[in-house]
């Protein structure tokens, strides 16, 4: 739609839903909230700054001194030299095809990750791999920093993919509201999460659940250290961050030691009671896990412990984890936990009941849709097959060779020689920043597609400028939505930039083996054969999608997916018929003692739940006394954008929230800008004192960009120049984000 001004006014989607969209020539210039959202995120407004920011990156640029000698030194400080595409690309291709040659493609790692746009067809993860794959194959990762621990320990106790089971198998919120009475949740259910989701969510409703929620009178518990993880309205239970474990052991000691287990339930449904209870109650270790024994380390009242558990006991309850409680030391044991304490409540498989995972996480879990998939770029097949998990790209890189475990195998971490990145910054997401920038300067070459200059851009030694998702055509869709977009291109391409696709055509020409990634198709036939593919799915499934070319004159649509019985979990069949609807695993039930785990010797994750302490914590708080959590931030997504926040005055450093009394015990006022620190790094935040945190807890959001490597400080506040490198356990190898401890200071003049 145009006016007679030359300004044009259209809709796309994004990550964060689906927005208008004014262009003038070659610019945006404004956007608005899409008409059918009805609690639309505020992302869109830094849109038209950061597209047209003066840290995109506008030419090829290689690093000098890589370019002159190849050396790594420099790496993250050195200036870049601008050079044509065709000269570019032809550098490029020689160093791939030399190290595949060399050293063989097990030296090359494909570290794209994903968020990187909500288009299906310029999905840089996808595209990466393709080219990689077509390549001769790369190192590949496995599970991602949000869930990567939850995806390695779960399968083994429900017995399917963790990721197949949030999506697909969960309650959707209308059947949690027609049914449930008490909804706890271990980590919140946080609405500002639930702005974001993979490929967008169009209609935000998280907000509105709750409101229905109090309305119709459930008890509404939120278990965490921050009230502000959960809607207004709710209980807050401020336990201490980790402690969740012994919380959920305490109350299931009450059950037990009250005559409140569903022991019916256990013996049709589960595997391994018999085995965990001597734990539990204290015959096994000489320690019952009574409410006495969990108030300690929770921080939690005794009385309170046992009321919840009784409450819980006597009414319909769904318990409810936040992704953030595996993403910490030990991280599986609350997961699993929760499977058992949900089974000795006897109510797994019953509608609004029983457990569920990452409600609130993004937004789409909870929506009641028919599963439709499709208009997915074909990745190919990995000829090398090996992989890390997703956070021990640090391990790999400083310790090549070196023997670890992960989920039952034992590795040899690759001798990585080059590093692809497209799609994604680890100088936001990893942990230890610090040590990152250690082992980054390990590879003899890095090659990054990217739209600005982040801190990943600043560290690699080939930088490709690549499109944003508002400079190329493609199709929004989310298997979690139920809208369908057409995203026009909105303006030409920002500088020399090239969609990734064209970028990996180029490399593919030069290397031979252009036939295997283009197939001799431009990204604008790609785009509309994979829509057809999808289009032909939809009508097996009785869904009629318009065809491309109307779908382009429409932009958008609302697809008729919107379940009609709303109660999609898998495991409502089993509990009608455990015997002829078993579940995979090996005792065809839920398993609350694993042979197969127990079977690994792993003393960090034995075959049933325990209570481990993490290294670091408020229970063992010493010259850093404050316990770090860093949630996902509220303005943006992951570091997506902030080049134009970082702009706006007051802005930067990021804010810390601090309870009132440990800010006062420091001297540390309101607003003022103060020194996070610990063994691993420092940073600036902003002090935000408020109520809303316990004491002993400090909260500062991820996504400010990580400064640079001479400094003593990170400028803006990124939380991983602090955070804790190790993985959840030998099981998992997932992120240990949440388990940090810090102090926090007054800014030295």
């Amino acid at each position: 739609m145009a006016d007679g001004s030359g300004r044009q006014t259209r809709v796309t989607s994004s990550h964060w839903g689906a927005f208008e969209v004014d262009t003038e020539g070659d610019r945006i210039v404004a956007t608005r909230p899409f008409a059918a959202d009805p609690d639309p995120h505020d992302v869109p407004s830094i849109v038209p700054a950061a597209v047209h920011h003066r840290s995109r990156v506008a030419r090829p640029s290689i690093r000098k001194g890589w370019l002159e000698t190849r050396t790594r030194e420099g790496r993250g400080s050195e200036d870049f030299v601008e050079l044509p595409w065709d000269e570019a690309l032809d550098i490029a291709a020689e160093e791939i095809d030399r190290i595949r040659k060399t050293h063989g493609n097990e030296a090359i790692f494909g570290g794209s990750y994903g968020w990187s746009s909500a288009g299906r067809f310029h999905h840089a993860q996808s595209q990466a791999h393709r080219f990689l794959n077509a390549a001769g194959g790369y190192v590949a990762s496995f599970g991602s920093y949000s869930t990567g621990c939850a995806q390695a320990i779960m399968p083994h106790v429900f017995g399917v993919n963790f990721l197949q089971f949030l999506y697909e198998h969960q309650d959707g919120w209308p059947t949690i509201h027609d049914n449930a009475e008490t909804l706890v949740m271990f980590g919140g259910i946080n609405p500002k999460n639930s702005q974001v989701s993979m490929g967008g969510v169009t209609e935000h409703e998280t907000a509105g659940w709750f409101e229905k929620f109090r309305a119709k009178g459930m008890r509404l518990v939120n278990i965490g250290p921050q009230r502000t993880d959960a809607p207004e309205g709710c209980e807050w239970l401020p336990i201490r961050p980790g402690s969740d474990t012994a919380l959920m052991l305490a109350l299931a000691y009450v059950l037990e030691a009250e005559g409140l287990t569903d022991h019916a339930f256990l013996e049709r449904y589960t595997s391994g009671f018999e085995r965990f209870r001597p734990y539990l109650m204290g015959e096994s270790d000489g320690t019952p896990k009574t409410p006495e024994w969990a108030a300690p380390l929770c921080e939690a009242d005794p009385g309170t412990i046992r009321e919840l558990a009784r409450h819980m006991a006597r009414t319909r309850t769904m318990i409810t984890l936040a992704w953030s409680l595996q993403r910490g030391e030990h991280g599986e044991q609350p997961y699993w936990m929760s499977v058992v304490l949900a089974s000795m409540l006897g109510q797994i498989g019953l509608p609004g009941a029983g457990v569920g995972y990452g409600y609130g996480a993004i937004g789409g879990v909870g929506k009641p849709l028919i599963g439709l998939n499709g208009m997915t770029l074909p990745q190919g097949e990995n000829p090398v097959g090996r992989f890390i998990p997703v956070a021990r790209i640090a391990d790999m890189l400083l310790n090549p060779g070196a023997a670890y475990d992960f989920n039952g195998r034992r590795e040899a971490y690759p001798d990585i020689r080059l590093v692809y990145w497209a799609g994604g910054n680890p100088f936001h997401h990893h942990q230890d920043l610090n040590r990152l920038h250690e082992a980054w300067q390990r590879p003899e070459t890095i090659i990054v597609n990217e739209p600005w200059w982040t801190a990943t851009a600043k560290r690699a030694d080939i930088v490709f400028p690549a499109t944003t998702p508002y400079e190329r055509q493609d199709i929004g869709r989310s298997p979690l939505d139920d809208y369908l977009f057409y995203m026009p291109a909105l303006i030409p391409p920002v500088g020399e930039a090239r969609d990734d696709y064209d970028i990996f055509a180029g490399l593919s020409e030069r290397m031979g083996i252009s036939e295997t990634f283009t197939e001799g198709r431009t990204s604008d036939e790609w785009i509309p054969l994979l829509y057809a593919q999808y289009r032909e799915n939809a009508a097996g499934k009785g869904i009629e999608v318009p065809t491309f070319e109307d779908l382009q004159e429409r932009n958008w649509m609302r697809l008729p997916i919107r379940a009609e019985a709303p109660n999609r979990t898998l495991l409502a069949p089993f509990r009608e018929d455990p015997e002829g609807a078993p579940l995979p695993t090996p005792s065809g039930k839920l398993e609350i003692f694993s042979e197969v785990i127990d079977g690994f010797g792993y003393a960090d994750c034995p075959g049933h739940p325990v209570w481990l302490p993490p290294q670091e914590w408020l229970g063992a708080a010493g010259e850093h006394p404050l316990h770090l959590v860093s949630p996902q931030p509220g303005d943006k997504l992951h570091s997506q954008l902030e080049c134009a926040l970082a702009d706006i005055e007051g802005a930067r450093p990021v804010a810390l929230a601090i309870h009132p009394e440990d800010a006062a015990a420091r001297g540390i006022a309101d607003r003022e800008v103060v020194k996070v620190f610990n063994s691993r790094g420092a940073c600036r935040a902003r002090a935000a004192l408020t109520g809303d945190i316990r004491r002993g807890v400090v909260a500062m959001p991820t996504g400010a960009w990580f400064g640079d490597p001479g400094g003593n400080i990170d400028p803006d506040g990124n939380p991983n120049v602090l955070t804790l490198d190790v993985g959840t356990s030998r099981l998992g190898q997932g992120c240990s984000a949440h388990s940090a401890l810090v102090e926090v200071g007054k800014l030295e003049a």
